[in-house]
C-alpha cells in the first residue's frame, strides 16, 4: 500500500483502497487529521488533503471534497448534483455543481457571493447543473432543495404563463427563476429530481462540501 508523508506534520499516511483505484494520480499533500486542524498523523486508511481531486477548507460540521469521496459511496454514479450554502441568510454564499458518469467527474462548476441567500444560492447551483447537462441525453439532475426542485418541476411553467407572478404575489429570484426554467425548456431530456440532504449519496456530499468551500471564500 503505497505511503504519502503529510507535508504539514511530516507523518506517513495512506489511502482507501477505493480512492486510490478511482483516483490513480492522486498524490495528496496533507493527511486527515492535519486537515482537521488536529495535528498529528491521520491514522491509517483515512485519506489525506491535497491538490486532486479537489481542495478546499475545512467546513465546520461538514466535510471537504476528499473526505466526501473517501467515506461515502451510496446514491446514483451518474448524474448532475447540485448544492448551495449561505451563512447567515443573507450573508455569504456558496454554490457548487458536479456531473458525473460512472462515477469518475466529468466536469465541476462553483462559486461565491459576498452578500446572497441561500436560495439564490441553490438556484445558481441548478442553473451551472442544467447548463453542463446535454441537450440531446437522458441526464438527472439533484438538488436537496425543495423549492429549485419544485419551482421548476411544478411551478414554473404556471407563472411564465401568467406574466411571471405567483397568484398571491411576485415571483422571488425571478432572474434566477427564468434563466433555469429557459435551460430546463432547452433540455427536455434532462429530469429534475430531490434528494434528501445528507443522506450519504456520495455526489451529494461532494457538491455539498464543493458549495460550502466556496462559501468560505466569501466570507
Amino acid at each position: 500500500m503505497t505511503a504519502f508523508t503529510c507535508l504539514e506534520c511530516g507523518r506517513d499516511f495512506t489511502l482507501p483502497q477505493r480512492v486510490r483505484e478511482q483516483y490513480p494520480n492522486w498524490k495528496p499533500q496533507r493527511c486527515l487529521a492535519c486537515r482537521d486542524g488536529k495535528g498529528g498523523a491521520a491514522p491509517t486508511g483515512d485519506a489525506g488533503g491535497g491538490s486532486a481531486p479537489g481542495h478546499g477548507s475545512r467546513r465546520g460540521g461538514g466535510h471537504t471534497r476528499e473526505e466526501a469521496l473517501a467515506r461515502y459511496s451510496g446514491g446514483p454514479t451518474t448524474g448532475i448534483f447540485t448544492d448551495g450554502s449561505c451563512q447567515g441568510n443573507p450573508g455569504p454564499g456558496g454554490w457548487g455543481a458536479v456531473y458525473v458518469r460512472d462515477d469518475q467527474v466529468i466536469e465541476e462548476r462553483h462559486g461565491f457571493e459576498a452578500e446572497t441567500t441561500n436560495n439564490r444560492m441553490e438556484l445558481t447551483a441548478m442553473i451551472a447543473g442544467l447548463e453542463m447537462a446535454p441537450a440531446d441525453q437522458p441526464i438527472t439532475v439533484y438538488s436537496d432543495s425543495r423549492l429549485v426542485v419544485d419551482t421548476l418541476n411544478s411551478w414554473a411553467k404556471g407563472w411564465e404563463e401568467r406574466g411571471w407572478r405567483r397568484k398571491d404575489g411576485p415571483v422571488q429570484n425571478l432572474d434566477l427563476v427564468q434563466r433555469a426554467w429557459e435551460l430546463k425548456k432547452a433540455r427536455p431530456l434532462a429530469r429534475i429530481e430531490w434528494v434528501k440532504s445528507h443522506a450519504g449519496w456520495r455526489w451529494n456530499e461532494y457538491a455539498d462540501a464543493l458549495a460550502t468551500e466556496h462559501l468560505h471564500r466569501a466570507r
